[in-house]
């Protein structure tokens, strides 16, 4: 709460009306008339009184004004009149949006994990009568609040929350930090959390985890994509087991799909040239039914 202001204006004033009441000291001096001093005097006095009696606040701000100990009013933005030694501005209360940075260090989570957590906290005083009557420091009480609720809702959330679930955590806090300062004119407009740090042993623990837990996956779609495979082979087996034609067809892409690369000479045993002419194409199929071939 700022109590000290600099009011142009009534500076500007008061240097004015003491020149005319120093002028006018001067215009009559010989006159030796009663009016004479009288009225420069009562310049002089207006003059004396004048910077503290108007008094100017700025848009964003709000002034408390009490009359002889009591509230009188609230006062602001522009210039206003006090009464000297009666009236006392005793707070300033800027109703800008305002922010404070706060953290809890090694807090222990739900699962009994230490996590340090830096957060901000957006502010604003809606009620500047309730900011200045209700409690002494409406700013470091903030503070205290934000820290003791960011400790709370740790030690009611477990780790992977915290990490995965930020905007839960955000609107959490606001509403918990909202509740407390109510109370005191002060809004909690938003908060939020900038980092989540844990120390180095468990960043390696849950490193490694995670990457088995990858390699687990990793090893899973593997084996689908070879029981996948084994199944396809399956089913040409059994089609080339049934066709002697396709199985020659293929056995002759076979050897195309080798030599068409390079232009390579390739030996082939007589046994698999025997296989690739229809008639031991057709011996093959029969033998793979379990019908003895033609001699």
């Amino acid at each position: 709460m700022n109590t000290t202001h600099m009011n142009a204006p009534a500076t500007v004033i008061s240097v004015a009306v003491l020149l005319i009441a120093l002028l006018m000291g001067a215009e009559f001096n010989n006159s030796g008339l009663l009016l004479a001093y009288l009225i420069p005097g009562a310049l002089l006095l207006v003059a004396a009184l004048t910077p503290v009696s108007l008094v100017m606040a700025k848009q964003w701000e709000k002034a408390v004004v009490l009359r002889f100990g009591k509230l009188h009013g609230i006062r602001g933005p522009g210039l206003f009149l006090i009464i000297p030694f009666v009236d006392n501005v005793t707070a300033w209360i800027d109703q800008r949006i305002q922010t404070i940075e706060f953290n809890a260090e090694q807090a222990l989570t739900k699962d009994t994990v230490p996590a340090n957590i830096d957060a901000i906290l957006f502010w604003q005083v809606h009620d500047p009568e309730r900011a200045a009557l209700e409690i002494t420091d409406y700013r470091s009480a903030i503070l205290r609040v934000a820290q003791t609720s960011l400790r709370e809702m740790i030690g009611a959330s477990p780790l992977s929350a915290l990490m995965s679930e930020r905007k839960v955590a955000d609107q959490q806090l606001k509403d918990e930090i909202g509740r407390k300062t109510a109370d005191w004119g002060v809004s909690a407009i938003s908060v939020e959390i900038r980092d989540v740090a844990i120390p180095p042993a468990l960043q390696d623990a849950m490193s490694r985890q995670a990457q088995a837990e990858r390699e687990k996956e990793a090893r899973i779609i593997l084996g689908s994509a070879e029981r996948e495979v084994a199944q396809l082979f399956l089913e040409a087996a059994n089609i080339y087991g049934q066709s002697a034609a396709a199985l020659q067809l293929r056995a002759m892409n076979i050897i195309y799909e080798t030599t068409k690369e390079r232009g390579a000479t390739i030996l082939i045993p007589s046994a698999m040239v025997d296989c690739m002419n229809p008639g031991g194409v057709t011996g093959l199929a029969a033998v793979a039914h379990g019908v003895p071939a033609a001699t």
